[in-house]
């Protein structure tokens, strides 16, 4: 995944101080691509949903960058991407394939792994990765920001734009789902479970 970094345009009357408060575009890709990447590919479960997730907020950054007020740059971006995350899959979710053979659905799932697979593809095993995937996306975008990248419930709510206790709510019930998809990962007897970056059996509800 390459983003390609373009000058942003300076406006007529802009003055130097603003330029020192807000990043430069050149800055941005290069400081904020892999953080960008790896929380797309925890949003959307594959590396071609990512890169496209990517490209696009970095579009909207792009495009945002003239009214954007120095605050949480890193809060800013984790906003737009889950928004736009969020966005894409309600617009899917209104597509119906009834009329779909089976034959044709199967072709909708490649079976091919996909080249380059970044760093974030290598963090959970397959079977955490698949009951992630799984998840509602409201459930998998709180708890992808919560137990992944490490966001107070606060910047969560700020993030998504919704109330504090919604977010404790949703990372709530996704932790709940995940304990039951990932239930045999349960230490049994002598069988020691070995913590990873998503502690969810271990993980208070």
């Amino acid at each position: 995944m390459a983003v390609t970094a373009r000058r942003r345009p300076t406006r007529p009357g802009t003055a130097d101080a603003s330029a020192s408060a807000v990043p430069g575009w050149e800055c941005i890709v290069r400081d904020h691509s892999a953080q960008v990447y790896r929380l797309a590919y925890r949003l959307t479960g594959n590396p071609h949903d990512a890169e496209d997730l990517t490209q696009e907020v970095f579009v909207r950054v792009f495009r945002s960058l003239d009214t954007y007020t120095p605050d949480n740059f890193a809060g800013w971006l984790h906003r737009i991407t889950t928004n736009l995350f969020l966005d894409k899959a309600r617009r899917k979710a209104r597509l119906r394939f009834d009329h779909l053979s089976d034959e044709a659905a199967a072709r909708l799932v490649g079976n091919g792994a996909a080249p380059d697979r970044q760093l974030a593809d290598s963090l959970f095993d397959d079977d955490v990765e698949r009951a992630l995937a799984s998840l509602p996306e409201d459930f998998r975008a709180a708890v992808v920001l919560c137990d992944v990248e490490g966001l107070t419930y606060d910047e969560i709510a700020a993030a998504l734009d919704v109330k504090s206790g919604t977010v404790r709510s949703r990372i709530h019930r996704g932790r709940q789902l995940l304990r039951a998809a990932l239930a045999h990962r349960a230490p049994t007897g002598d069988r020691r479970r070995v913590a990873g970056p998503l502690d969810v059996l271990g993980t208070p509800a």
